[in-house]
């Protein structure tokens, strides 16, 4: 069992660098902060750093659980829970699959319009598991 949370570590590719998951702070659109004392977070589920949106990409800085098949999601509605999450996925968007532990980079899809979401959120889709979430706040 162990294997699954340890193999993702090992096969992840190269993190992009740190210098293309800094924005200049002007283009900086929202922002928040992952941290792992969220309510469905635990001890082989939690993420904590920093994410940042410009009107196309998604930046993040910090640490993640390693695991399978994250993604991350933009919500209109903040979730700390998987029964929260679950009943507002639908109302989400994805913005892409996470499969850095450390710093990522994500493309938005086109036409995404941060002013509807307030909220951000690290999933384990193979698993149905939360793993932390973040409140927007406008730069």
């Amino acid at each position: 069992m162990l294997g699954i949370y340890v193999l993702p570590f090992l096969t992840q590719p190269d993190s992009p660098s740190l210098a293309s998951v800094t924005a200049d702070a002007n283009q900086i659109v929202v922002k928040g902060t992952f941290d792992k004392d969220r309510q469905d977070s635990d001890l082989l589920h939690w993420g904590e750093g920093k994410i940042s949106f410009t009107n196309d990409s998604a930046m993040f800085i910090g640490e993640l659980a390693p695991g399978p098949d994250y993604k991350l999601y933009l919500s209109p509605t903040y979730v700390e829970t998987e029964a929260d999450f679950i009943a507002n996925k639908a109302r989400m968007l994805q913005v892409g699959d996470v499969k850095n532990f450390d710093r990522f980079l994500l493309s938005l899809p086109a036409g995404t319009d941060l002013s509807q979401y307030t909220a951000a959120i690290i999933w384990c889709e193979s698993f149905g598991e939360f793993i932390t979430s973040a409140q927007l706040q406008t730069n």
